[in-house]
């Protein structure tokens, strides 16, 4: 347990450790706090209401609060339907609840019917300690952990002294006779307005902090929380003032040891940012520094509504001293003069190394400091990367002869990054390259499609302190393993460290960490410093004796899960297929059949690009176009949306891509219930596709469908059709990508991969409609807007190999064969499978009106066996390529 503040859990686990940064509580899935929220509850449709909460998830939120506190609702009933609903959505239910109310049953309700370890919000001294000491019991019987309210018989807490008795009795209590964990124990010292007008309420937001203090010095391991919104009450309607409250609150609150709380990611800024005068007007009222502090900023709001931020450029830092120059550069991601101060300090200083080491590696801990608080974002970050990078390159002949003259002193900690054998995939490993290198870690990156044999020789030739392995497709899960065994034999403790798409921390635990111990999973680029310093330094042995102790926990749940009992035989499976009357869904006999190539222009698809993915690969999470008015990232995000139309325009205009495609459209049927066969319009059969059912046991009426129940039977007598597609942005777009990331320039090398992905999206967009519409044509009359078409609003689908519907990669060999994908579009099939150039996409197209995206999830060994026996290969192929998939 060392280190480790609170274990929580949805479907994944949320360990806040010491170190860890502010936990974010999203808000909004509260009634009395939203009001779409309450809306959508209340017309019962939760449903949409699902939609709040995922994007409080994709928002950052690390915690969703679940409020249904409303007269007119039936509370229980809400809660648990809700929270039903969320158990059955991954992408919502990985995180932790917490289940809010000042009602026991809905709580209660609540902890019957929601996963993992949740927080109950809010348990309180006000109705005595008996009633206390109960739901206390009862919260420790569920697992949960809980907020307790500073409040008793005699009311809230509203000053200092009344908030730590309150807290010291409750603790007390809570320990000494529950036999509470005091690590599950998180303190709301109330959050009060303040800038009332009322002489009493001057204290408000101090005596938080001070008794938020208190509590982490005098109450060992419990936790700090609150309501955030509530400090700037007085200020409704003026968001600039409300902003800048909320952000210095928390600053002064997280300093005092504030761990956590509810807050609207939509009303916090940088604190940085905050205009220094506004910045002044606010503290005075947070830190009660003026007497007149109230009244003066109430008249300094009244001239912010309506003004909106304006940016300026601003040539006055030139003027510094030569260091914080440097440090402005880097922090800023300005290369326009840093060769000119890259010269000047090697002229002041003497020795390149000490430049490095000096006044560029200060100005890199600035940037690392503020990346690790939340100040600065990824893109940012990688701007800085390409300032120091440009310094570096101008001191690089200086180095080399400084060498020469001397050997170094310390080197610096080595990590060798890697996309596995296979694998083409390298935007996530190239982020975290750039981040690691501007934390002073020397990177040997190894590129793409790396075998174990390589990795490792390098690794003992370069003598690394870390390895890093990275990977987007499922096959990359069974190379990271081989890799793994291999460090085993050769007797390596070098750590390793696991990071890529379709990694996850239980894939790590079941199948990496048993063949290696020293193996730690990295959930993305912003953790990977952390854990690398740690890798690096006397934290090491912790850090992988507490990973282990972790994984092993993970392993035994897995490995002990019953699930014979939820799982049908692939016979029953079959026997329970989806049933389409094709009769009513009659099969839209396509205008062309065959093969068809195409070439699309990048102005052809420019404007069916999806956006939210792009901000994503940049670890900016909100929805486009929201996410450009995002009160956290917004700012950053809209500079990243101009670089990256620049980009676009660069090139659109310069013809730097070259997108080709081919699809093919044919006469098809099912037959053994699971085989698709293909036929050309001459009835010469072309090939067969073998489909995967679901086999976990399903509730009343609902079917185990496989992507063959589209497709009509043979047996039907009715003839059926489907195609396939694979499009591409073309090698053209990687060459540019590589000349940048020559020209030490990963900013923009990462960016064109990231639009060319985008493109290659586009490209898939823009096809299905032409096929829709034209070639198919049973949807010539469809008129859908992108953000109708991101939305999937069409008919039919167009599911992937290797995706949830179909997870077999090796349906993709089928489907370059049928269509000749190397010669009609250039693209390639790796040993695992990944396609090259990387930014390509290949899939099916299925027409009829009742197709659907769904997921297989998790299927027995007897589908395994089946498989293996109709495509005519070994079971330990199949069942290396539907492995994830097992039960």
């Amino acid at each position: 347990m060392s280190g480790i503040k609170i274990q929580l859990s949805g479907l994944e686990p949320l360990i806040v450790r010491e170190n860890s940064n502010f936990v974010n509580v999203g808000e909004r899935t509260n009634v009395t706090g939203s009001k779409k929220f309450l809306r959508l509850i209340k017309e019962e449709k939760f449903e949409e209401a699902l939609q709040v909460a995922r994007d409080q998830v994709d928002g950052g939120a690390q915690i969703i609060d679940i409020n249904m506190d409303e007269g007119m609702l039936d509370g229980v009933a809400s809660m648990v339907k809700y929270l039903r609903l969320i158990a059955s959505e991954p992408d919502i239910s990985k995180v932790p609840i917490m289940i809010d109310s000042s009602k026991w049953e809905i709580i209660e309700a609540g902890l019957k019917n929601v996963q993992g370890k949740a927080i109950v919000n809010s348990i309180s001294l006000k109705e005595g300690e008996e009633l206390f000491i109960e739901h206390a019991k009862k919260i420790k019987r569920y697992g949960a952990a809980t907020v307790v309210m500073a409040f008793d018989e005699n009311g809230q807490a509203d000053n200092y002294q009344r908030r730590i008795e309150i807290v010291q009795r409750s603790y007390d209590i809570l320990v000494n006779q529950v036999k509470f964990n005091p690590r599950d124990i998180i303190f709301d010292v109330n959050i009060f307005p303040v800038a009332t007008g009322m002489d009493e309420h001057r204290r408000n937001a101090i005596d938080f902090f001070e008794a938020t203090k208190w509590i982490k010095e005098n109450l060992p391991h419990a936790l700090v929380s609150g309501g955030v919104s509530n400090v700037s009450f007085s200020f409704r309607g003026n968001n600039a003032v409300r902003e800048a409250m909320h952000t210095s609150f928390l600053y002064h609150a997280i300093q005092h040891g504030m761990d956590m709380g509810i807050v609207n990611p939509e009303m916090i800024e940088i604190y940085d940012d905050i205009p220094k005068d506004l910045l002044e007007h606010v503290e005075d009222v947070l830190l009660d520094r003026r007497d007149d502090a109230t009244e003066r900023l109430i008249d300094f709001a009244e001239g912010l509504k309506g003004i909106t931020k304006e940016k300026k450029k601003d040539d006055a830092w030139r003027e510094l001293p030569l260091e914080k120059r440097i440090e402005i550069a880097l922090v800023k991601g300005i290369t326009e003069y840093i060769d000119e101060d890259t010269a000047e300090a090697l002229a002041k200083i003497e020795s390149p190394l000490k430049v490095i080491e000096g006044p560029l590696m200060d100005g890199m801990n600035v940037v690392g400091d503020l990346f690790g608080s939340g100040k600065m974002f990824l893109p940012q970050v990688v701007k800085s990367a390409r300032v120091m990078k440009k310094s570096v390159a101008y001191l690089t002949p200086y180095l080399e002869e400084e060498k020469l003259r001397n050997k170094t002193e310390k080197e610096p900690s080595k990590v060798l990054m890697a996309t596995v054998k296979g694998d083409v995939h390298d935007i996530g490993k190239n982020i975290v390259s750039v981040v690691l290198s501007c934390n002073g870690f020397e990177i040997i990156d190894l590129g793409v499609m790396v075998s174990a044999e390589k990795i490792l020789e390098e690794a003992l030739k370069q003598k690394v302190d870390v390895i890093g392995l990275s990977g987007l497709i499922t096959p990359s899960l069974d190379e990271m393993v081989h890799v793994a065994k291999e460090m085993k034999r050769l007797n390596l403790s070098i750590p390793l460290m696991i990071g890529g798409a379709t990694t996850s921390k239980a894939h790590t635990a079941v199948k990496i960490a048993p063949e290696y111990s020293n193996a730690i999973h990295v959930l993305d680029a912003s953790r990977s410093v952390t854990v690398c310093t740690k890798l690096v330094g006397t934290q090491q042995k912790e850090l992988i004796e507490d990973t282990q102790i972790d994984y092993t926990k993970i392993r035994e749940g897995y490995l002990n899960r019953a699930v014979a009992k939820d799982y049908l035989s692939i016979e029953d499976a079959r026997k329970n297929k989806l049933k389409i009357d094709f009769e009513v869904n009659k099969p839209f006999q396509p205008k062309q059949l065959g093969v068809f190539t195409h070439q699309a222009k990048v102005s052809d698809l420019r404007d069916f690009i999806d956006w939210t993915p792009f901000f994503k690969t940049w670890d900016l999470h909100g929805k486009f176009p929201a996410i450009l008015e995002d009160e956290i990232v917004g700012e950053n995000a809209k500079e990243l949306y101009v670089d990256a139309l620049a980009m676009l325009n660069k090139i659109d205009n310069e013809n730097l891509a070259h997108p080709k495609a081919v699809f093919g459209l044919f006469k098809a049927n099912t037959i053994n219930d699971d085989t698709i066969e293909l036929f050309d319009k001459n009835d010469e059969k072309v090939d067969e596709f073998y489909t995967i059912r679901q086999q976990a046991k399903k509730s009343k009426d609902a079917p185990n469908i496989s992507i063959a129940d589209f497709i009509a039977p043979k047996e039907s007598n009715i003839q059926d059709y489907m195609g396939a597609f694979a499009v591409t942005t073309g090698q053209e777009i990687e060459d540019v990508a590589n000349q940048y990331e020559k020209d030490l320039d990963d900013y923009n090398s990462i960016m064109v991969k990231a639009i060319a992905d985008r493109l290659a999206e586009a490209y898939a967009e823009f096809l299905h409609k032409l096929v829709r519409k034209d070639y198919w044509g049973y949807a010539n009359d469809e008129t859908l807007s992108n953000d109708e078409l991101i939305a999937e609003k069409y008919k039919g689908i167009r599911p992937a190999p290797g995706y949830p519907a179909c997870p077999d990669h090796l349906e993709k060999q089928t489907i370059f064969k049928i269509l000749d994908v190397e010669n009609n579009a250039k693209i390639n099939l790796t040993s695992s499978l990944a396609m090259y150039p990387v930014s390509s996409v290949s899939g099916y197209y299925f027409g009829n009106p009742a197709a659907k995206y769904f997921g297989v999830g998790k299927i027995k060994m007897d589908q395994v066996e089946d498989f293996a026996k109709r495509k005519n290969i070994s079971i330990e192929l199949a069942e290396r390529w539907l492995g994830p998939n097992l039960a």
